[in-house]
């Protein structure tokens, strides 16, 4: 029996679990070296965990309790976590109609190399985690691939949505952090977006690490170090998950305000595990930066919507099911949120279902119908079809 019975639902936030050997098909071997290199010493999982998960999964006692273990294995030992065929089967448990697929260690690395000068290797990495990604996807069309464009420069960045997405992308994903030596908002980058826009392709953006948002001494406290939800120090805790949301407010600000929105009005965003919460006031405080600044600004004169209506309009916004997303859904309107899992993630939880049919719970059939699948067909658009 499917997790999810008795309704449409697509999940919009799904990832993959990379092994070591992860681009032995379509990484260079600097690639696969410079990757295999990550899960070494105390910042990555030790090779001795590897040896053997493949065969773990094809054993008969895990086989057996893949429908009633589906929501409780997680990372790596979860169901169809690194292997393409199991993840057929775990679509089936699910009960999702479709589901986007980002990576997982790659967003770590790129979003790293992003903000380096390492920039060939950036576009290196880039092109083969979106071959990667994409043969993933490639026997379930349930499947849809996000590849990842950098748009630290801005030529090679147009060369990467448009290899991307000849390969069969169905979502271009981009850094939420400004570029180091130019805007998201470029103009030189509409060639990215005139792509998208034209391929019915949505712009994601995606946690990555969020302690990128705060400064550097902000855990030099005196106090004893914080685990993060895997008992380790990489990802985010609660200080950090504070942030988070700068990252994808600032985006959003610059291609909104900045005109990109109003110049590819077809042209759908995504922000994707980057809670709900500040979407709200968000929304309020564009508009109060409209007021403020038009009369002065012909950027903003030359908009043809109220700020907070290219949101309602052009952005689809995750919540994470601990977030209060029946008092977001109550603030900004049934247009905007979507539901996701965050499969096999340790951070969807083991019912982000129930939690989501409770916060939803006293809206009409309709507006359920928006959470659950019609805003994730909005966005997808027609790469969806």
């Amino acid at each position: 029996m499917p997790y999810i019975e008795n309704r449409i639902v697509h999940d919009a936030d799904a990832h993959t679990m990379e092994l070591p050997n992860w681009y032995e098909e379509f990484g260079t071997k600097r690639v696969q070296d410079a990757f295999k290199e990550r899960f070494k010493g105390t910042k990555g999982l030790a090779h001795t965990y590897f040896d053997n998960i493949e065969e773990v999964h094809k054993q008969g006692s895990y086989q057996d309790l893949n429908e009633k273990d589906l929501m409780v294995r997680k990372n790596y030992d979860a169901l169809g976590s690194f292997n393409k065929t199991d993840r057929s089967e775990a679509l089936d448990l699910l009960g999702v109609k479709t589901q986007l697929i980002f990576p997982t260690s790659p967003n770590v690395w790129l979003e790293s190399l992003e903000h380096s000068d390492e920039v060939e290797l950036l576009y290196e990495v880039a092109s083969a985690t979106n071959r990667t990604q994409i043969d993933f996807c490639s026997e379930d069309k349930r499947l849809l691939p996000v590849a990842y464009v950098p748009l630290a420069n801005l030529e090679k960045a147009n060369e990467t949505a448009k290899e991307a997405l000849q390969m069969g992308a169905k979502a271009l994903l981009i850094p939420w952090a400004c570029p180091k030596r130019h805007a998201t908002s470029h103009v030189k980058l509409d060639k990215v977006w005139a792509q998208a826009q034209e391929a019915g392709a949505p712009i994601l953006f995606h946690v990555g690490t969020a302690d990128f948002v705060m400064p550097k001494a902000h855990s030099l406290n005196g106090m004893p170090k914080v685990k993060d939800f895997h008992g380790g120090e990489e990802n985010f805790r609660s200080i950090s998950y504070m942030a988070i949301s700068s990252g994808p407010m600032q985006a959003l600000s610059l291609l909104i305000l900045d005109g990109v929105l109003d110049r590819f009005p077809s042209l759908m965003f995504g922000v994707i595990e980057l809670g709900a919460v500040w979407v709200p006031g968000f929304m309020r405080q564009l508009d109060s930066a409209f007021e403020a600044f038009a009369r002065h600004e012909e950027r903003l004169q030359q908009l043809s919507l109220k700020p907070s209506e290219y949101m309602s309009r052009q952005v689809r916004v995750t919540p994470y099911p601990t977030e209060p997303t029946d008092w977001v859904i109550e603030q900004a309107g049934t247009d905007i949120f979507m539901f996701s899992s965050d499969y096999p993630h340790l951070e969807g939880g083991r019912n982000p279902m129930g939690r989501f049919e409770k916060a939803t719970s006293h809206l009409n059939k309709t507006e359920q119908d928006k959470f659950y699948r019609k805003n994730f067909e909005e966005l997808m658009g027609s790469a969806f079809k």
